[in-house]
């Protein structure tokens, strides 16, 4: 989370320069919207235990169990101001690349009211639900003087056991496509090709952080975890 922080940051200093992050979670991990205060006794005693990590996002939302999906972050300058048209055009770039792998989807039905507990609980136009009803994408958003970054993670196989335990609901069964490789891998390929076309950016550059980034980085981390 620090990072995508750091990234929303540099787009003050970088006009015109947009940065998309695809990446996973080594440990299960729970992040709580920017928002989001109440943490539930079930997700303080399994991080008591070790068997989760808390961390604070600072996109909005409710609390999203990171673990068998995959995280997408856009770094948008001067993106749409009206965060629903931002919204509409992640979702149809979204949907266009999860297309060819089968997963077919469309945006959520469900007014937008008070975040629930946790962010798979609701399903409004700014996500997107499968053929079966069942929600696969859910999206916040965060602006920061005109630059957007909107977070979002694309479920696929997650860890059932822990969230029923956080939850206390069972978790959408993994899709059912027509093709075998619905990998995390597959999905940042397929997200990273149809990224120029949908959004309108340029050439996408596969660049790692330097030395000194991640220093800076390093230094807001504290702000992002949970005790």
């Amino acid at each position: 989370m620090a990072i995508d922080d750091w990234l929303l940051d540099q787009l003050l200093d970088q006009p015109g320069q947009g940065v998309l992050r695809l990446y996973t979670w080594s440990t299960p991990t729970l992040s709580l919207g920017h928002h989001q205060r109440l943490i539930a006794p079930a997700w303080r005693r399994a991080a008591r235990q070790g068997r989760l990590t808390l961390v604070r996002r600072p996109s909005g939302g409710g609390a999203v169990l990171h673990g068998g999906s995959l995280t997408y972050a856009l770094h948008w300058p001067e993106a749409p101001r009206q965060g629903q048209r931002a919204y509409g055009l992640v979702s149809a770039w979204l949907a266009q690349a999860l297309a060819p792998l089968g997963l077919i989807l469309t945006p959520g039905q469900e007014e937008a009211t008070v975040a629930p507990a946790h962010c798979f609980a609701s399903s409004t136009v700014a996500d997107l639900v499968g053929r079966d009803h069942q929600k696969r994408v859910g999206s916040a958003q965060l602006w920061r003087r005109r630059q957007l970054l909107q977070h979002g993670s694309v479920l696929l196989d997650p860890p059932a056991l822990l969230w029923q335990e956080l939850f206390a609901e069972p978790p959408p069964a993994a899709p059912k496509t027509a093709t075998a490789d619905l990998s995390a891998t597959a999905l940042q390929q397929q997200l990273g090709c149809r990224a120029i076309s949908a959004l309108g950016g340029g050439a996408l550059v596969d660049q790692p952080l330097r030395t000194w980034e991640w220093a800076a980085i390093d230094r807001r981390r504290h702000r992002f975890l949970l005790t």
